[in-house]
């Protein structure tokens, strides 16, 4: 008969079997993983090794795991509708933009008092400011008033192209100067808002020195050399460029003020015809 002293001890070769047991198992499994991980660890150290001794096998792996995140996040925003269009970050290479806080206090003055006056964004036209600046420096031109050429001319639309062919910021007649824009990649630079204005100011330039005077190259300029009237054209640039010399100067222009040539302009419209101002421009 199985007396209780017999269950008591029957209970405590139980327990240290029982522990024994779970104790075997905990070092087992230790080992084991002591194992696995040194396994793990080799074999991260073989891979490296391969990879930091064969750069291109590197190279391509890296670059077919990129195509592989590329293509999955192309998949998820075409899924969602969120891509619309291919991402493209460079693109702001070309955007024709200046922040106007990196322009001096004159120039951001007159980039401030242009963009409110012709209904434009203030960073295109801090850039356009800013490279007149620049350009005019260059070529012993005022920045104003190429800045009054491009009001007069086109608004400061880019795109902006007239009956005769004159193209861009500055209305310069490519086909007559197309030699000029070679320097640019061709004559589809006209339309680079920058690359229009540098040409225009060669033009202006040319013109100035070719009749003499600031008024008479601008008549060169405008095609009006061998007219008796340019419209008013000449006045009004130079209208401008006063507006624009007042505003660089400090001095307060409201916006919507009226250029005020000195002389009236003619009211019979210029008498040549597309060929001929095609030659003078």
């Amino acid at each position: 008969m199985t007396t209780r002293q017999d269950l008591i001890t029957l209970a405590r070769h139980t327990r240290q079997s029982v522990s024994l047991f779970v104790k075997d198992i905990g070092n087992g499994m230790l080992v084991v993983s002591h194992n696995t991980l040194a396994l793990v660890g080799l074999a991260v150290v073989a891979v490296l090794l391969v990879f930091s001794s064969q750069a291109g096998l590197r190279e391509k792996v890296e670059s077919a795991t990129l195509g592989w995140l590329n293509a999955r996040h192309e998949a998820r925003a075409e899924a969602d509708g969120s891509m619309l269009l291919p991402a493209e970050p460079d693109a702001i290479a070309r955007a024709t933009a200046t922040d106007p806080r990196e322009l001096s206090r004159q120039q951001s003055a007159v980039a401030h008092w242009l963009a409110r006056r012709y209904s434009v964004a203030p960073e295109p036209i801090s850039r356009l400011v800013q490279e007149a600046w620049a350009v005019g420096s260059r070529a012993k031109v005022e920045p104003t008033l190429i800045l009054a050429i491009m009001a007069i001319e086109s608004r400061f639309n880019p795109f902006a192209q007239s009956p005769v062919g004159a193209q861009g910021l500055m209305q310069v007649m490519t086909r007559v100067h197309d030699d000029k824009y070679e320097a640019f990649g061709g004559i589809h630079a006209a339309f680079d808002p920058v690359t229009n204005l540098r040409v225009g100011v060669q033009v202006l330039k040319e013109c100035i020195h070719r009749a003499g005077s600031l008024e008479d190259g601008l008549r060169w300029y405008v095609g009006g050399a061998n007219l008796p009237e340019d419209t008013g054209y000449t006045a009004r640039v130079l209208a401008e460029h006063d507006l624009l010399k007042a505003v660089a100067g400090g001095r307060s222009v409201h916006p919507a003020t009226v250029a005020r040539p000195a002389r009236e302009p003619a009211s019979a419209p210029l008498a040549a015809d597309s060929e001929q101002i095609a030659l003078l421009r």
